[in-house]
């Protein structure tokens, strides 16, 4: 969702979008010499505010040094501290960002580990270390006070009354969504960190300033701790812990940074660097408060375990730049992992998730048979190929298999030698029934030009084919105590690219029913490579692989073999509709933000820049304004004209956390709305390029 008041902002701005540019910081400390590291924070400060940064996280004590141990109690160096940050704060009125700096405070005669909320020339509130470690190399319950021992929530510092404790949010009214919060260090290493209950309260930004020494396999579990709680709270989590500089008297320090949102981890600091780091990404706090909406389970444990929290609001104004791009990576394929191990994985569930479905409606049916049409293309493919699977774990004979090529006036030869070629291969029995009487009938029973000998190929054409072989595979079902096995994919259904009815849309069981057409290629590909079947099998899944996607309605020329129809020509590229499917139903995000997001993704198509495991997939770029066509087809096809089919889809089993589109599962919706408010916010803000 766009932030209210960013209407001002250009397209082409990542604030105007929901996004908050952050950066955790780890500098040089120079240890129990406050003024100097109060010079290099302010310096690390400036470089953000130039990077156009928001928020800005310092490590653990970076004013005084962490690992410096008694010299924490003498009246000299915390007077030091004391006009380090003065200084600090002089230097942030001229700065954009929201500053999260570490020091150890004498308050009401306490010494505190805290925070310090700096932005815009004042201090915005100071937080305590709420969980002191006092075990093994940690010795901090010898010097300081946590946050439960605090005698009072407002303390007096620089002359100045400041809000004081771990219950508070830092939240800029000018960008809506953009709210913080900041613990430190062992906060987050117990069972209920503090930023749980203000992630309940609102806030979208969780903070962590960390000193945290390094030990082997140390950093893996601060990867864990950051990706859990991100995750769990719905939110983004900075970390930013000690390096360079710090005493190695005893201990050893790595500067580990990270910023994770919502289990992703978007930026990561070099670990053991010699030279300060500033480590940036634009953390998506629109993505963040819809995930919270949609699971309604995250506020029923925030009714449960509320807490009140204080909001301290501060005047952060988004940079107005006309062009400011995202600083980090929106993958061009949502449903189709670019690592190549995840990708593996994938591919591995999701095939399995598609056999034992069908094997388990087979075995709750009693039945031991299915019929399925096979086109010679991708999704048909990739039925069959699980079919023969399923099969093989029921110890039920391939020969049970009942496949048939169902050609028409447009059927090519290639598409026609992949079928055969793959029913053989695969040992099922295999028929082929030539549709083309039948639907001639039909034609001139209904009175249709083309009976006539006129080259009429309009929608009745069409679905006339489509009707026909769809009801052959039904009645041949009937005829051997058979289901009709359907293999229509998620991308058709979405764009309503399928027959309604007695048409593809239709069969008993349909395994294909929640995979993106981006996915089902990757699929076919790592059934083959992985050796499920035999050699013959595996060439001819690849082969399909390089078969064009079309319907194969319309005839083509008289001698060629090419289809005269390309989908993509009518619906659009699949894989630029997945994209805008992926983000539309899985984040609800607007249209301007969908079209936003894919021109990040898919402008710029450099050598190098491609996923290693898509070999197959063309490498295209797309414009402002390809971008925002297409997507103008998808929402007109998907919000307006397609509903009722979604309405009335088959069984099949939900494959992947991107979602499927039956009504008993992920998206319920209307027949009969409309989709002028997607377009209308379409066209009203997304530009031409």
């Amino acid at each position: 969702m766009r932030p209210s008041g960013m209407h001002e902002l250009s397209f082409h701005n990542l604030y105007r979008h929901g996004f908050v540019r952050v950066a955790a910081a780890t500098p040089r400390v120079a240890l129990a010499n406050p003024e100097e590291n109060a010079a290099r924070i302010i310096e690390m400060a400036k470089e953000a505010d130039a990077e156009r940064v928001a928020l800005v996280l310092f490590p653990e004590l970076c004013i005084s040094g962490y690992a410096i141990d008694d010299l924490l109690q003498q009246d000299a160096l915390l007077g030091a501290v004391r006009t380090a940050i003065a200084r600090i704060v002089d230097a942030s009125a001229s700065l954009r960002p929201l500053l999260l700096v570490g020091a150890p405070l004498m308050l009401n005669d306490r010494l505190y580990n805290a925070a310090l909320a700096i932005q815009g020339g004042r201090i915005l509130g100071i937080v305590p270390k709420s969980y002191l470690p006092n075990y093994r190399e940690f010795y901090e319950g010898r010097h300081f006070t946590p946050a439960s021992g605090a005698s009072a929530d407002c303390v007096r510092l620089l002359g100045d009354d400041i809000p004081f404790g771990s219950d508070l949010i830092f939240e800029a009214p000018k960008l809506p969504g953009f709210a913080v919060h900041a613990e430190i260090c062992e906060d987050v290493w117990v069972p209920v960190p503090p930023s749980t209950a203000a992630a309940f309260a609102g806030a979208t930004i969780l903070a962590n300033l960390s000193a945290s020494n390094v030990t082997i396999g140390k950093s893996d579990y601060r990867h864990a701790l950051c990706r859990v709680h991100s995750g769990r709270c719905f939110a983004a989590y900075l970390y930013s812990a000690a390096g360079i500089g710090e005493s190695t008297t005893d201990l050893a320090w790595d500067g580990h940074a990270m910023i994770y949102e919502n289990g992703t981890l978007l930026a990561e600091a070099e670990r053991f660097a010699r030279t300060p780091q500033l480590t940036i990404a634009d953390v998506d706090v629109g993505l963040l408060q819809q995930e919270r909406l949609r699971h309604g389970t995250f506020g029923d444990c925030a009714t449960a375990h509320s807490r009140d929290m204080r909001r301290i609001s501060f005047d952060f104004a988004p940079p107005d730049d006309a062009v400011l791009p995202l600083n980090r990576t929106v993958p061009r394929f949502p449903y189709v992992p670019a690592d190549t191990a995840r990708l593996d994985e994938l591919c591995f569930e999701a095939y399995n998730i598609q056999v034992s479905g069908l094997a388990q409606r087979l075995e709750a049916a009693h039945i031991q048979r299915i019929v399925i049409g096979v086109s010679g293309g991708l999704d048909s493919t990739q039925a069959l190929l699980v079919a023969c699977q399923a099969f093989d774990e029921l110890r039920l004979p391939r020969e049970n298999i009942l496949a048939y090529t169902l050609p028409a006036f447009a059927t090519s030869a290639s598409t026609r030698s992949n079928a055969w070629d793959l029913m053989r291969a695969l040992g099922v029995t295999a028929h082929e029934i030539d549709m083309s009487p039948v639907c001639r009938q039909t034609l001139e029973d209904i009175g249709h030009p083309f009976a006539r000998g006129e080259p009429v190929y309009d929608i009745t054409f069409e679905n006339v084919q489509a009707g026909a072989r769809t009801a052959t595979l039904f009645r041949l079902a009937n005829f051997h105590d058979a289901i009709v096995l359907g293999t229509g994919d998620l991308s058709e259904l979405a764009l309503g690219w399928c027959t309604y009815g007695v048409g593809d849309h239709m069969s008993h069981y349909n395994v294909n029913a929640s995979v993106p057409k981006t996915l089902i290629q990757h699929l076919i590909r790592w059934v083959a490579q992985t050796h499920r079947f035999d050699e013959a099998a595996s060439e001819v899944a690849l082969r399909v692989l390089d078969t064009e996607i079309s319907p194969e309605l319309v005839p083509g020329e008289a001698d060629g073999d090419a289809p005269a129809q390309r989908t993509e020509d009518f619906v659009g590229p699949y894989e630029l509709q997945d994209f805008n499917l992926y983000y539309t139903t899985r984040h609800g995000f607007a249209p301007s933000k969908v079209a936003f997001l894919s021109l990040h993704a898919w402008r710029d198509v450099a050598a190098g820049a491609w996923p290693p495991n898509f070999p197959d997939t063309k490498r295209n770029a797309y414009e402002l304004a390809d971008i925002r066509k297409w997507l103008g087809v998808f929402l007109k096809r998907f919000f307006q004209t397609s509903q009722f089919k979604r309405s009335a889809v088959p069984n099949g089993p939900k494959v992947g956390s991107g979602g499927s589109l039956s009504p008993r599962g992920d998206w319920r919706a209307p027949s009969d709305a409309s989709a002028q408010v997607w377009i209308k916010e379409l066209e009203r803000s997304v530009p031409l390029r």
